[in-house]
C-alpha cells in the first residue's frame, strides 16, 4: 500500500496529510496558528515560528502510522509565478526534506495553489479533471483568482491567470468586515452563522473591470451599513452575497471566452454555504466540501502520489 505524506505550512494553518494510493483514502489532521483577539493577522515571522511549534503536534500522529511511505509532497510557495514566496512555507519545506533524507522517500515540491485544486478535485470525486482543461476559482485571504487550468506533465496542473480581484481579496473582506463587527479572527465561520439570522434580500451589482472584479468598495459598504444601523446580522450577509454575486460574474466573463469547459471552487472563503449556493443557482460548479476548502495538506499529498506514479510508468 504505497503512502505519500503531503505537508503544508500556510499563513494561517499548519496542515499534514497522508494519502493512501491503493484504498484511495486519506487521513489528514491541520490545526489554525494563532491570533490574538482583535487582531486581522500575523507577521509572517510570528507565522513561521507558530508552524515550527506546531508542526510536530499536526504531523507525528500521522507519521508514526506509515508503513509504506513513497513520497512526500510539500507545499513550498503559494503559487506557481515568479517572485510567489512566503517566508511560512519555509517550515513544510524544511521539515518535508528532512524527513525525505532520513526515510528514503521521493521528494516533490508544489505550490500551495495546486494544493487546494487538487484537493478541490479529490474532494468531489472529480480527480480526473487534473487531465481535462477546467476553471478554477481560489478564493481566501491572500487570493481571489480565476484560473485556466491545463494537464501538465512537470506540474500536474498547470494554473493560469485568467481574472483577479484588482485589490482587496474576498477573505480580507470578511475579515475585515467580521472585526468590525465585533467578530474573533478568522471571520468567516462566525460572518455565516450571523448572516444566516437575516431575511433581508440586496440587490448587488459587482464592481467589475472587464474580467477583473473590484472588492474594495465592498468593505466601505458594509462600514456605511454598520454606522447607520443595520442589523449586523444584514451587513454580514450584505458582505458575503456581494462576494457571492462577484464571483457568478466572474465565472460569466470566463465562461464568455474560454467556453463551458467544468468549473470548481477552492479556497477557504468558498466553504460558506451563502456564497456556494449563489452560485448554484446559476452553474453545475464543483465545490470542495468544507474540510478541503479550508488551507489542508491533501493535495500536496495527491500531488506526490500522481507525480511518483508518472515517474515510474
Amino acid at each position: 500500500m504505497p503512502e505519500f505524506l503531503g505537508l503544508d505550512t500556510s499563513n494561517y494553518t499548519t496542515s499534514a496529510a497522508v494519502y493512501d494510493s491503493d484504498t484511495k483514502k486519506v487521513k489528514h489532521k491541520r490545526k489554525l496558528l494563532p491570533v490574538k483577539a482583535g487582531q486581522a493577522g500575523l507577521r509572517q515571522s510570528d507565522a513561521l515560528f507558530h508552524h515550527v511549534k506546531q508542526l510536530s503536534e499536526v504531523s507525528c500522529g500521522l507519521i508514526s502510522d506509515l508503513r509504506a511511505l513513497k513520497g512526500i509532497g510539500v507545499s513550498a510557495f503559494p503559487r506557481f509565478a515568479e517572485g510567489s514566496y512566503m517566508p511560512c512555507f519555509l517550515a513544510g519545506k524544511t521539515a518535508g526534506e528532512l524527513l525525505g533524507a532520513m526515510s528514503g522517500a521521493d521528494l516533490f515540491y508544489t505550490s500551495h495553489q495546486t494544493g487546494h485544486i487538487m484537493a478541490a478535485l479529490y474532494s468531489c470525486g472529480n480527480s480526473e479533471l487534473m487531465n481535462h482543461e477546467f476553471l478554477a476559482f481560489h478564493i481566501s485571504g491572500g487570493t481571489t483568482e480565476c484560473l485556466y487550468c491545463q494537464p501538465d506533465d512537470e506540474k500536474i496542473i498547470n494554473a493560469q491567470l485568467f481574472s483577479s480581484s484588482l485589490d482587496l481579496k474576498a477573505g480580507q473582506a470578511v475579515d475585515r468586515v467580521g472585526l468590525m463587527l465585533g467578530l474573533d479572527f478568522p471571520c468567516g465561520a462566525e460572518l455565516e452563522k450571523l448572516a444566516e439570522k437575516s431575511s433581508s434580500v440586496f440587490k448587488i451589482k459587482p464592481s467589475m473591470r472587464g474580467k477583473d472584479c473590484s472588492l474594495s468598495g465592498l468593505e466601505n459598504m458594509c462600514k456605511k451599513m454598520n454606522e447607520n444601523g443595520a442589523e449586523a446580522c444584514d451587513t454580514a450577509k450584505f458582505c458575503l452575497s456581494f462576494i457571492g454575486e462577484t464571483l457568478l460574474k466572474m465565472t460569466d466573463e470566463a465562461i464568455k471566452v474560454l467556453g463551458n469547459i467544468p468549473v470548481i471552487f477552492a479556497g477557504g472563503v468558498m466553504s460558506d454555504i451563502i456564497i456556494r449556493d449563489i452560485i448554484r443557482k446559476k452553474y453545475n460548479a464543483y465545490f470542495a466540501k468544507p474540510e478541503y476548502s479550508c488551507d489542508n495538506a491533501v493535495g500536496t499529498a495527491l500531488i506526490a502520489a500522481e507525480k511518483y506514479r508518472r515517474q515510474n510508468l
